[in-house]
């Protein structure tokens, strides 16, 4: 299990996937491989459960490949969009896992189990360490990288399916009445002192990666060389993505802590060394950084200590 740690792998194996083992779980996917991808496989390595998905890790004739899949129905319009977008960006020559044909072209397919249609898409396995954001050189190509993603994204075909972000202001608006938690009052309030006097953006929507952070983030030598993960593609302006990705970066699975200011810095330097930030970009990054480390503060027990870096950045962290 990927984030359950009290839920047993194997019942949910079955009771959210309709596979009685690993075993049959295997047999499912050996032989969906050589029907629809005529992929031969060799066996499954090691198979990840993630509320209504799934990552399997396969040996095959082509390599090391991953196969993944969805039974959350609703999802499965945009899944076939993060697939395209994937496509497009491995053209690119972007350092993602471009999918894998079918037999019949297509990059994701949906396919009949015992407890009803999954979303799958196979893909060649990446290999790399995860973002260590102690490493100040790889921070900085995390930087670049997203930059040079976002620059890659605007030449990608917008997709109607991928979700689209409300204008900014009316979400922090929205937020501020009432979406705030209260767990960082002080925070918050310099998030309502700036929020008036920001002008409207003035750059397209575009498609972004909307979880570009350490557990997506593969590299090698400190130069990223893998971004992963692009279920979560939605449309929206770059400074959030950037903003966001500052605020999450270091979090891996279940190690959950806050980004320290002198690593946002560093990543936000590798970003504008490829991509400079306007003016008004510039200033919306201070208030979107300040209002995701707010967002993220989990509960009043806040052990892992988001609040005060929250409170570190609205004093001028960044």
């Amino acid at each position: 299990m990927l984030w359950e740690q009290s839920v047993d792998p194997s019942g949910a194996l079955g009771e959210r996937f309709g596979f009685d083992s690993v075993a049959a779980a295997e047999t499912w996917v050996s032989t969906v491989l050589a029907r629809t991808w005529g992929i031969t496989a060799g066996g499954c390595t090691r198979i990840v459960i993630s509320d209504h998905n799934a990552i399997v890790w396969v040996d095959s004739n082509l390599g090391p490949l991953v196969v993944k899949w969805s039974r959350a129905r609703e999802r499965f319009a945009s899944l076939a969009s993060s697939s395209e977008v994937l496509r497009g960006l491995g053209e690119r020559g972007l350092p993602v896992a471009a999918p894998i044909a079918t037999v019949d072209g297509l990059d994701r397919v949906v396919l009949g189990t015992p407890t009803g249609p999954l979303s799958v898409t196979v893909l060649p396995e990446l290999t790399g360490d995860w973002l260590d954001i102690d490493d100040e050189s790889a921070v900085r190509s995390a930087g670049t990288h997203l930059a040079e993603l976002h620059d890659a994204l605007r030449s990608v075909h917008v997709i109607d399916t991928a979700p689209r972000l409300q204008p900014l202001h009316r979400r922090v608006e929205n937020w501020l009445a009432d979406g705030d938690r209260g767990f960082a009052p002080d925070a918050s309030r310099r998030i309502g002192e700036l929020l008036p006097s920001l002008p409207a953006l003035d750059d397209e929507p575009q498609l972004l990666h909307n979880d570009f952070r350490a557990a997506n983030i593969l590299t090698e030598n400190s130069t990223v060389v893998g971004i992963l993960d692009f279920d979560e593609v939605l449309i929206g302006h770059r400074v959030h993505d950037l903003a966001k990705a500052s605020v999450y970066l270091g979090t891996r699975f279940t190690d959950w802590r806050p980004t320290p200011p002198e690593v946002q810095r560093t990543f936000r330097a590798g970003y504008e060394s490829v991509r400079p930030l306007g003016p008004t970009e510039a200033r919306w990054l201070e208030l979107l950084v300040l209002w995701q480390a707010v967002i993220a503060v989990p509960n009043a027990d806040d052990t892992a200590g988001w609040a005060s870096t929250a409170l570190d950045l609205g004093a001028g962290g960044t």
